[in-house]
């Protein structure tokens, strides 16, 4: 697929964010990021020995929502193939490969994430104030 071409849009601030242009970049991105989640949640559930199914763009939709819109601004050429949350990053915070330290210091991203509905006892999620770094 061809790089879109998109004009660098103005800081959004707070209640404006749900008013940007749906057609910028990462507007569109996020759009079909939710359209491929339907889909997902569509698929059977998984069956024994499998017991907690974490979907963080369910739960942590604000931190990936910010995430996206700081840092998809400009078209760029990626693939992400199979991605592995892991416990201890983005099923924390809804970013790809961002545990918590690095995704609120380093990248600035912020937002609430949700408790998601069947929570593992020994995988709880705490969102950008996890403390645990993941090893993978």
């Amino acid at each position: 697929a061809e790089p879109v071409a998109v004009a660098e849009e103005e800081e959004a601030d707070g209640d404006d964010e749900e008013e940007e242009d749906e057609g910028d970049l990462a507007g569109r991105f996020l759009r079909l990021e939710q359209e491929q989640n339907k889909l997902l949640r569509e698929l059977p559930p998984f069956g024994d020995p499998v017991s907690h199914v974490y979907h963080p763009l369910d739960y942590a939709w604000e931190p990936h929502s910010d995430f996206v819109r700081r840092y998809c601004r400009t078209p760029k050429r990626v693939l992400f193939l199979g991605m592995n949350p892991g416990p201890f990053g983005m099923a924390q915070t809804g970013v790809p490969f961002g545990e918590a330290w690095h995704v609120r210091e380093w990248l600035r991203v912020v937002g609430g994430v949700k408790k998601p509905p069947m929570e593992h006892p020994k995988r709880p999620v705490l969102g950008l104030s996890c403390r645990r770094a993941e090893v993978s």
